[in-house]
């Protein structure tokens, strides 16, 4: 038996609280002992009493081993939670507070999926770029209205990022990683990430890396995702480039992520990629896979080998339709596998 870790559980909304249970579940069925506190955050908290996130809570889900998250966000047309209000003051607060500089998006593409067969993974840099806040409004609400929106890329973030990356990389069979930005027309940012890359890749003498334009990595993952390995991108293309690749290799009610502090100075966050999917909230509908495979990047962040490698088996080899199952099917088939 593991030691037994502290582990924060924001449910959410939606079908959040359901899928986060499942991986729970199947957790500790791996034999990994855990001890789980919930918060009530999200919308549901959002419209039950105005609260966001207080610093209080932030330092008591700071001392947490690590945070699953399931998803938060209000209902499609739902306008009582104003845009922005939990993203900033919810997720975006605790990247940035917790220092989770990585997020690292692993995709396995399932069968019948455009990427099937193809392994590959995203390494995002996720307290800069264009996510970090700077910019501002001139002549709010005249028809003179200016939005200014920047992008904040430094030395140093952008190079912790990268050696993140070459790291995973390196570790690979095929030690291949593709640089995506758009240098041709955001060339102050996109030279620095180039330098970087190139001057990181010196250490790394085993690793193959090439650049590609972001707009050129979307054709390529639907034509051909075989060609990479390990990709690594600012906050803004990241975000948007993950998306696209959970669709090809099976859709994102497979795609796990995590936002980590490799360092572990805070608690890092694990959720899966999708949304709350209010629409079938309640009636055991929920695909949980998404999160059980964001689990097994908790458990391999927490030290716990070989329980996130069995885990990890038992969703690669199922084979089922989830949709026929529902979410207590597919736990239970998880489980028998483990």
């Amino acid at each position: 038996m593991s030691a037994t870790h502290r582990i924060a559980v924001i449910g959410g909304d939606g079908i959040g609280p359901e899928v986060t249970a499942a991986a729970i579940e199947v957790v500790r069925a791996a034999g990994v002992s855990l001890d789980t506190t919930e918060f009530f955050l999200g919308a549901r908290r959002y419209l039950h009493d105005g609260f966001v996130m207080d610093d209080a809570t932030m330092d008591d889900l700071r001392g947490y081993d690590a945070i699953m998250l399931g998803a938060v966000g209000p209902a499609i047309g739902d306008t009582r939670v104003p845009p922005g209000t939990l993203e900033r003051g919810l997720l975006l607060k605790m990247r940035f507070a917790f220092d989770l500089y990585i997020n690292y998006r692993p995709f396995v593409g399932r069968p019948g999926s455009i990427a099937e067969g193809c392994e590959f993974a995203i390494i995002r840099e996720n307290t800069e770029g264009s996510y970090a806040g700077e910019g501002g409004t001139l002549r709010f609400g005249t028809p003179f209205e200016v939005a200014t929106q920047g992008s904040v890329n430094t030395r140093y973030g952008v190079e912790r990022c990268v050696r993140f990356a070459f790291e995973r990389a390196n570790a690979l069979d095929r030690k291949r990683l593709t640089l995506v930005h758009k240098t041709n027309v955001l060339a102050f940012a996109g030279q620095l990430w180039q330098k970087v890359v190139r001057e990181v890749a010196e250490e790394y003498p085993d690793v193959e890396w090439d650049y590609n334009h972001v707009d050129a990595a979307c054709i390529y993952l639907v034509e051909n995702p075989q060609r990479y390995g390990m990709i690594v991108t600012d906050n803004l293309f990241g975000d948007i480039l993950s998306d696209l690749a959970g669709a090809v290799s099976g859709g994102i009610g497979y795609a796990a992520s995590g936002n980590i502090n490799p360092e572990k100075e805070a608690a890092s966050i694990f959720e899966p990629v999708h949304g709350a999917a209010h629409d079938i909230e309640g009636q055991g509908k929920a695909n949980p896979l998404a999160a059980v495979s964001s689990a097994v990047l908790m458990l391999e962040h927490l030290g716990e080998h070989e329980a996130a490698r069995r885990i990890d088996r038992a969703v690669r080899d199922f084979d089922a339709d989830p949709v026929l199952l529902g979410t207590v099917g597919i736990t239970r088939a998880l489980l028998e596998r483990l």
